[in-house]
Protein backbone atom coordinates (compact mmCIF):
# COMPACT_ATOMS: atom_id res chain seq x y z
CA UNK A 1 0.00 0.00 0.00
CA UNK A 2 1.50 3.53 -0.16
CA UNK A 3 0.27 6.64 1.25
CA UNK A 4 -0.04 10.01 -0.21
CA UNK A 5 -0.89 13.07 1.69
CA UNK A 6 -2.53 15.91 -0.40
CA UNK A 7 -3.00 19.17 0.89
CA UNK A 8 -2.98 22.87 -0.38
CA UNK A 9 -4.48 26.29 0.58
CA UNK A 10 -7.76 27.08 0.34
CA UNK A 11 -8.96 28.11 -3.01
CA UNK A 12 -6.13 25.95 -4.09
CA UNK A 13 -8.51 23.69 -6.54
CA UNK A 14 -7.30 20.63 -4.11
CA UNK A 15 -10.44 19.02 -4.75
CA UNK A 16 -10.36 18.84 -8.03
CA UNK A 17 -7.24 16.86 -8.05
CA UNK A 18 -8.43 14.83 -4.92
CA UNK A 19 -11.23 13.93 -7.48
CA UNK A 20 -8.69 13.06 -10.55
CA UNK A 21 -6.78 11.23 -8.29
CA UNK A 22 -9.88 9.32 -7.11
CA UNK A 23 -10.74 8.65 -11.07
CA UNK A 24 -7.02 7.11 -11.70
CA UNK A 25 -8.35 4.29 -8.93
CA UNK A 26 -7.32 5.94 -5.66
CA UNK A 27 -8.69 5.25 -3.01
CA UNK A 28 -9.67 8.74 -1.24
CA UNK A 29 -9.94 9.80 2.43
CA UNK A 30 -11.25 13.35 2.55
CA UNK A 31 -10.44 14.96 5.94
CA UNK A 32 -12.80 17.20 5.51
CA UNK A 33 -15.84 14.66 4.95
CA UNK A 34 -14.13 12.91 8.43
CA UNK A 35 -13.72 15.84 10.08
CA UNK A 36 -17.33 16.48 9.97
CA UNK A 37 -18.32 12.48 10.34
CA UNK A 38 -16.29 12.70 14.08
CA UNK A 39 -18.41 15.75 15.07
CA UNK A 40 -21.59 14.67 13.83
CA UNK A 41 -24.62 14.99 16.09
CA UNK A 42 -24.16 12.12 19.03
CA UNK A 43 -21.08 12.15 19.09
CA UNK A 44 -18.54 13.12 21.77
CA UNK A 45 -16.63 15.25 19.55
CA UNK A 46 -19.49 17.23 19.03
CA UNK A 47 -20.51 17.38 23.06
CA UNK A 48 -16.75 18.61 23.64
CA UNK A 49 -16.54 21.46 21.20
CA UNK A 50 -19.97 23.13 22.82
CA UNK A 51 -18.43 22.28 26.12
CA UNK A 52 -15.47 24.64 24.88
CA UNK A 53 -17.36 27.14 22.64
CA UNK A 54 -21.03 27.38 23.83
CA UNK A 55 -24.02 26.41 21.98
CA UNK A 56 -23.91 29.61 19.83
CA UNK A 57 -22.03 27.15 17.07
CA UNK A 58 -24.65 25.08 17.00
CA UNK A 59 -27.52 25.19 14.32
CA UNK A 60 -31.36 25.10 14.83
CA UNK A 61 -31.13 21.39 13.88
CA UNK A 62 -28.63 20.80 17.10
CA UNK A 63 -25.55 20.06 14.24
CA UNK A 64 -22.14 21.71 14.24
CA UNK A 65 -23.28 25.49 12.21
CA UNK A 66 -19.45 25.56 10.85
CA UNK A 67 -19.60 29.27 9.33
CA UNK A 68 -20.11 30.47 13.77
CA UNK A 69 -17.43 27.91 15.09
CA UNK A 70 -14.83 29.22 11.96
CA UNK A 71 -16.12 32.85 12.84
CA UNK A 72 -14.91 32.25 16.36
CA UNK A 73 -11.49 29.99 15.60
CA UNK A 74 -10.22 31.83 12.64
CA UNK A 75 -10.01 35.30 14.79
CA UNK A 76 -8.32 33.91 17.48
CA UNK A 77 -5.00 31.48 17.79
CA UNK A 78 -6.25 30.15 21.09
CA UNK A 79 -9.35 28.84 20.31
CA UNK A 80 -8.37 27.39 17.03
CA UNK A 81 -6.07 25.36 18.85
CA UNK A 82 -8.59 24.46 21.08
CA UNK A 83 -10.19 23.01 18.36
CA UNK A 84 -7.82 21.22 17.19
CA UNK A 85 -7.22 19.39 20.00
CA UNK A 86 -10.71 17.97 19.96
CA UNK A 87 -11.51 17.49 16.23
CA UNK A 88 -7.55 15.90 15.10
CA UNK A 89 -6.88 13.14 17.40
CA UNK A 90 -10.31 11.83 16.36
CA UNK A 91 -9.86 12.38 12.53
CA UNK A 92 -6.27 10.78 12.97
CA UNK A 93 -8.32 7.44 14.33
CA UNK A 94 -11.14 7.25 11.94
CA UNK A 95 -8.42 7.89 8.86
CA UNK A 96 -6.60 5.07 10.52
CA UNK A 97 -9.36 2.52 10.24
CA UNK A 98 -10.25 3.96 6.32
CA UNK A 99 -6.34 3.44 5.32
CA UNK A 100 -6.42 -0.05 7.20
CA UNK A 101 -9.43 -1.34 5.18
CA UNK A 102 -8.19 -0.28 1.97
CA UNK A 103 -6.24 -3.33 0.12
CA UNK A 104 -3.07 -4.00 0.41
CA UNK A 105 -1.96 -2.77 -3.33
CA UNK A 106 -4.20 0.26 -2.67
CA UNK A 107 -2.66 3.83 -3.83
CA UNK A 108 -4.52 6.02 -0.61
CA UNK A 109 -4.50 9.27 -1.08
CA UNK A 110 -5.19 11.35 2.20
CA UNK A 111 -6.83 14.89 1.27
CA UNK A 112 -5.58 16.85 4.03
CA UNK A 113 -5.99 20.86 4.37
CA UNK A 114 -4.33 21.28 7.11
CA UNK A 115 -1.35 18.31 6.68
CA UNK A 116 1.79 21.03 6.74
CA UNK A 117 0.14 22.59 10.31
CA UNK A 118 0.24 19.83 12.04
CA UNK A 119 3.18 18.02 10.68
CA UNK A 120 1.43 14.97 9.28
CA UNK A 121 4.42 14.93 6.27
CA UNK A 122 6.78 12.42 7.50
CA UNK A 123 3.61 10.11 8.18
CA UNK A 124 3.38 9.37 4.02
CA UNK A 125 5.23 7.84 1.51
CA UNK A 126 4.80 10.88 -1.22
CA UNK A 127 3.06 14.48 -0.62
CA UNK A 128 1.51 16.16 -3.09
CA UNK A 129 1.15 19.93 -2.90
CA UNK A 130 -1.14 22.14 -4.97
CA UNK A 131 0.20 25.51 -5.09
CA UNK A 132 -2.25 28.25 -7.18
CA UNK A 133 -1.52 32.27 -6.66
CA UNK A 134 -3.51 33.98 -4.16
CA UNK A 135 -5.11 36.09 -7.09
CA UNK A 136 -6.48 33.15 -8.26
CA UNK A 137 -7.57 31.25 -4.81
CA UNK A 138 -9.08 34.87 -3.96
CA UNK A 139 -11.20 34.81 -7.10
CA UNK A 140 -12.46 31.54 -6.57
CA UNK A 141 -13.40 31.93 -3.20
CA UNK A 142 -15.51 34.84 -4.15
CA UNK A 143 -17.26 32.44 -7.05
CA UNK A 144 -17.66 29.10 -5.63
CA UNK A 145 -18.25 29.89 -2.37
CA UNK A 146 -19.42 33.63 -1.72
CA UNK A 147 -16.74 34.77 0.65
CA UNK A 148 -15.84 38.39 0.75
CA UNK A 149 -12.23 39.11 -0.22
CA UNK A 150 -11.59 40.84 3.52
CA UNK A 151 -12.65 37.14 4.62
CA UNK A 152 -10.74 34.91 2.04
CA UNK A 153 -7.71 36.83 3.07
CA UNK A 154 -8.19 35.64 6.54
CA UNK A 155 -8.55 32.46 5.66
CA UNK A 156 -5.55 32.28 3.82
CA UNK A 157 -3.89 33.77 6.27
CA UNK A 158 -4.54 31.11 9.02
CA UNK A 159 -3.33 28.58 6.78
CA UNK A 160 0.15 27.52 5.77
CA UNK A 161 2.23 29.65 3.13
CA UNK A 162 3.39 28.26 -0.27
CA UNK A 163 7.23 28.23 1.25
CA UNK A 164 5.91 25.88 4.20
CA UNK A 165 4.22 23.94 1.83
CA UNK A 166 7.02 23.54 -0.62
CA UNK A 167 9.48 22.42 2.18
CA UNK A 168 7.05 18.74 2.87
CA UNK A 169 6.08 18.75 -1.06
CA UNK A 170 8.13 16.11 -2.65
CA UNK A 171 5.42 16.88 -5.67
CA UNK A 172 3.93 20.31 -6.69
CA UNK A 173 0.72 20.67 -8.99
CA UNK A 174 0.31 24.40 -10.11
CA UNK A 175 -3.45 24.89 -10.48
CA UNK A 176 -3.17 28.58 -12.27
CA UNK A 177 -4.31 26.92 -15.98
CA UNK A 178 -7.21 25.06 -17.13
CA UNK A 179 -8.67 22.23 -15.81
CA UNK A 180 -7.10 20.20 -18.78
CA UNK A 181 -3.65 21.46 -18.02
CA UNK A 182 -3.74 20.04 -14.81
CA UNK A 183 -5.74 16.76 -15.63
CA UNK A 184 -2.59 15.96 -17.33
CA UNK A 185 -0.25 16.59 -14.98
CA UNK A 186 -2.08 14.13 -11.78
CA UNK A 187 -2.52 11.70 -14.97
CA UNK A 188 1.72 11.41 -15.47
CA UNK A 189 2.00 11.74 -11.85
CA UNK A 190 0.11 8.42 -11.29
CA UNK A 191 1.10 6.93 -14.27
CA UNK A 192 4.95 7.45 -13.74
CA UNK A 193 5.32 7.69 -10.30
CA UNK A 194 2.43 6.68 -8.21
CA UNK A 195 1.56 2.99 -9.54
CA UNK A 196 5.10 2.23 -10.15
CA UNK A 197 6.16 3.44 -6.29
CA UNK A 198 3.47 1.36 -5.11
CA UNK A 199 4.79 -1.80 -6.66
CA UNK A 200 7.36 -1.38 -5.39
CA UNK A 201 6.84 -0.64 -1.41
CA UNK A 202 4.51 -3.84 -1.76
CA UNK A 203 7.13 -6.02 -3.93
CA UNK A 204 10.46 -4.31 -1.33
CA UNK A 205 11.91 -3.47 -4.66
CA UNK A 206 14.36 -0.21 -4.52
CA UNK A 207 15.58 2.34 -7.68
CA UNK A 208 18.82 2.05 -8.77
CA UNK A 209 20.64 5.06 -8.62
CA UNK A 210 22.37 6.34 -11.70
CA UNK A 211 25.71 4.54 -12.74
CA UNK A 212 27.88 7.53 -12.72
CA UNK A 213 26.78 10.57 -14.51
CA UNK A 214 27.15 13.76 -12.57
CA UNK A 215 24.35 16.65 -12.76
CA UNK A 216 25.40 20.31 -11.37
CA UNK A 217 24.73 20.92 -7.73
CA UNK A 218 21.20 21.17 -7.03
CA UNK A 219 20.17 23.63 -3.89
CA UNK A 220 17.04 21.15 -2.64
CA UNK A 221 19.07 18.52 -1.98
CA UNK A 222 19.42 19.14 1.66
CA UNK A 223 15.58 20.08 1.91
CA UNK A 224 15.19 16.71 -0.16
CA UNK A 225 17.36 14.77 2.53
CA UNK A 226 15.63 16.89 5.40
CA UNK A 227 12.16 15.10 4.27
CA UNK A 228 13.41 11.69 3.73
CA UNK A 229 15.27 11.70 7.25
CA UNK A 230 11.87 12.92 8.48
CA UNK A 231 10.12 10.04 6.96
CA UNK A 232 13.05 7.65 8.33
CA UNK A 233 12.70 9.00 11.45
CA UNK A 234 9.13 8.50 12.01
CA UNK A 235 9.44 4.68 10.44
CA UNK A 236 11.98 4.11 13.49
CA UNK A 237 9.95 5.54 16.50
CA UNK A 238 10.33 5.21 18.89
CA UNK A 239 13.82 4.55 18.75
CA UNK A 240 15.74 7.85 18.38
CA UNK A 241 18.68 7.13 16.30
CA UNK A 242 20.86 9.42 14.89
CA UNK A 243 20.71 10.15 10.76
CA UNK A 244 22.72 12.26 8.75
CA UNK A 245 23.18 13.28 5.48
CA UNK A 246 26.01 12.11 3.60
CA UNK A 247 27.99 11.91 0.27
CA UNK A 248 28.39 13.91 -2.47
CA UNK A 249 24.98 15.80 -2.08
CA UNK A 250 25.51 16.69 1.22
CA UNK A 251 28.12 19.01 0.12
CA UNK A 252 27.09 22.12 -1.20
CA UNK A 253 28.02 23.49 -4.58
CA UNK A 254 29.03 19.75 -5.41
CA UNK A 255 28.29 18.34 -8.54
CA UNK A 256 27.35 14.56 -7.88
CA UNK A 257 25.26 11.67 -9.08
CA UNK A 258 21.39 12.40 -8.48
CA UNK A 259 21.16 10.35 -5.34
CA UNK A 260 20.63 11.17 -1.37
CA UNK A 261 23.10 8.92 0.89
CA UNK A 262 22.08 8.81 4.24
CA UNK A 263 23.40 7.52 7.14
CA UNK A 264 21.43 6.11 9.93
CA UNK A 265 23.44 4.92 13.50
CA UNK A 266 22.49 2.09 15.74
CA UNK A 267 23.82 1.20 18.88
CA UNK A 268 24.80 -2.69 17.21
CA UNK A 269 24.79 -3.98 14.40
CA UNK A 270 22.16 -6.45 14.35
CA UNK A 271 19.82 -3.53 15.50
CA UNK A 272 19.63 -2.69 12.26
CA UNK A 273 17.80 -6.50 11.05
CA UNK A 274 14.40 -7.83 12.12
CA UNK A 275 11.52 -5.36 13.02
CA UNK A 276 13.92 -2.17 12.36
CA UNK A 277 13.98 -3.17 8.56
CA UNK A 278 10.60 -4.36 8.47
CA UNK A 279 9.71 -0.67 9.34
CA UNK A 280 11.71 0.67 6.79
CA UNK A 281 10.33 -1.35 3.86
CA UNK A 282 7.19 -0.60 4.75
CA UNK A 283 8.35 3.20 5.13
CA UNK A 284 9.72 3.00 1.32
CA UNK A 285 13.33 2.17 1.91
CA UNK A 286 13.94 -1.73 1.25
CA UNK A 287 16.63 -3.41 2.35
CA UNK A 288 19.20 -4.58 -0.68
CA UNK A 289 20.04 -7.92 -0.54
CA UNK A 290 23.26 -9.15 -0.36
CA UNK A 291 26.18 -8.35 2.20
CA UNK A 292 27.54 -4.95 2.00
CA UNK A 293 30.77 -3.78 3.56
CA UNK A 294 33.18 -0.65 4.41
CA UNK A 295 36.70 -1.36 3.54
CA UNK A 296 39.62 -0.13 5.70
CA UNK A 297 41.52 2.89 4.14
CA UNK A 298 43.86 3.75 2.75
CA UNK A 299 45.40 0.04 3.48
CA UNK A 300 42.76 -1.92 2.78
CA UNK A 301 43.50 -4.89 4.98
CA UNK A 302 40.19 -4.58 7.11
CA UNK A 303 36.29 -4.54 6.17
CA UNK A 304 33.44 -3.88 8.29
CA UNK A 305 29.83 -4.97 7.20
CA UNK A 306 26.71 -2.53 6.83
CA UNK A 307 23.29 -3.11 6.07
CA UNK A 308 22.15 -0.90 3.11
CA UNK A 309 18.40 0.11 1.78
CA UNK A 310 17.43 1.29 -0.91
CA UNK A 311 14.37 3.76 -1.79
CA UNK A 312 11.49 2.75 -3.91
CA UNK A 313 9.74 6.16 -4.61
CA UNK A 314 10.94 5.98 -8.75
CA UNK A 315 12.03 9.81 -9.03
CA UNK A 316 14.17 9.65 -5.84
CA UNK A 317 16.76 7.57 -5.76
CA UNK A 318 18.21 6.98 -2.35
CA UNK A 319 20.59 4.58 -0.61
CA UNK A 320 20.77 4.47 3.50
CA UNK A 321 23.61 2.61 4.54
CA UNK A 322 22.76 1.68 8.21
CA UNK A 323 26.72 1.86 10.32
CA UNK A 324 27.21 1.15 13.80
CA UNK A 325 28.50 3.63 16.01
CA UNK A 326 31.95 4.97 15.92
CA UNK A 327 32.79 2.05 13.34
CA UNK A 328 35.42 3.00 10.84
CA UNK A 329 32.95 3.33 8.03
CA UNK A 330 30.69 5.43 10.34
CA UNK A 331 33.04 7.78 11.24
CA UNK A 332 34.89 7.94 7.42
CA UNK A 333 31.82 9.03 6.03
CA UNK A 334 31.04 12.02 8.57
CA UNK A 335 34.43 12.89 7.74
CA UNK A 336 34.96 12.81 4.54
CA UNK A 337 32.10 14.96 4.06
CA UNK A 338 33.00 17.74 6.94
CA UNK A 339 36.41 17.75 4.97
CA UNK A 340 34.96 18.17 1.92
CA UNK A 341 32.54 20.63 3.04
CA UNK A 342 35.47 22.90 4.95
CA UNK A 343 38.22 22.55 2.25
CA UNK A 344 37.62 24.08 -1.44
CA UNK A 345 40.87 22.63 -2.71
CA UNK A 346 39.86 19.28 -1.74
CA UNK A 347 36.65 19.83 -3.28
CA UNK A 348 38.06 20.41 -6.95
CA UNK A 349 40.10 17.81 -6.46
CA UNK A 350 37.40 15.36 -5.59
CA UNK A 351 35.30 16.59 -8.43
CA UNK A 352 37.83 16.76 -10.95
CA UNK A 353 38.32 12.41 -10.00
CA UNK A 354 34.74 12.00 -10.27
CA UNK A 355 34.68 13.43 -13.96
CA UNK A 356 37.37 11.75 -15.09
CA UNK A 357 35.37 8.32 -14.24
CA UNK A 358 32.00 9.58 -15.75
CA UNK A 359 33.86 10.34 -18.88
CA UNK A 360 35.41 6.46 -18.85
CA UNK A 361 34.20 3.93 -21.16
CA UNK A 362 31.91 1.56 -18.51
CA UNK A 363 35.07 -1.27 -18.66
CA UNK A 364 37.91 1.53 -18.34
CA UNK A 365 40.05 0.39 -15.27
CA UNK A 366 42.29 3.02 -15.05
CA UNK A 367 39.79 5.75 -13.89
CA UNK A 368 38.57 3.72 -11.52
CA UNK A 369 41.80 3.04 -9.82
CA UNK A 370 42.53 6.59 -9.89
CA UNK A 371 39.71 7.62 -7.78
CA UNK A 372 40.19 4.70 -5.51
CA UNK A 373 43.63 6.21 -5.06
CA UNK A 374 42.06 9.55 -4.62
CA UNK A 375 39.78 8.38 -2.08
CA UNK A 376 42.82 6.85 -0.10
CA UNK A 377 44.83 9.72 -0.57
CA UNK A 378 41.71 11.79 0.84
CA UNK A 379 41.67 10.01 3.72
CA UNK A 380 45.46 10.37 4.80
CA UNK A 381 44.72 13.98 4.28
CA UNK A 382 41.08 14.29 6.06
CA UNK A 383 42.89 13.10 9.14
CA UNK A 384 45.27 15.28 9.31
CA UNK A 385 42.75 17.80 9.02
CA UNK A 386 40.49 16.46 11.75
CA UNK A 387 43.55 16.30 14.20
CA UNK A 388 44.80 20.20 13.11
CA UNK A 389 41.15 20.86 13.84
CA UNK A 390 40.23 18.64 16.51
CA UNK A 391 37.04 17.76 14.65
CA UNK A 392 34.91 15.24 15.76
CA UNK A 393 32.23 13.05 14.37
Amino acid sequence: MLTVGLTGGIGSGKSAVAARLARCGAVLVDADRVSREVVAPGTEGLAEIVAAFSERVLGADGALDRAALGAVVFADQTARRTLETIIHPRVRARTAELVAAAPPDAIVVNDVPLLVEVGLAPTYHLVIVVQTAVTTRLQRLARYRGMNRAEARRRIAAQADDVRRREVADAVLTNDGALDELNTAIDALWADRLLPYEANVRERRSVPPPRVELIEADPTWPQQYARLAARIRHAVAPADLRIDHIGSTAVPGLAARDVIDIQLTVPRLADADGPLAERLGDAGFPRLPGEWWDTHRPSGDGRWAKRLHGGADPARPVRLHIRETASPGWRYALLLRDHLRAEADQRAAYLLSKRELAASPPDAEGPLTATDRWFDEAHLRAEGWAARTGWRP
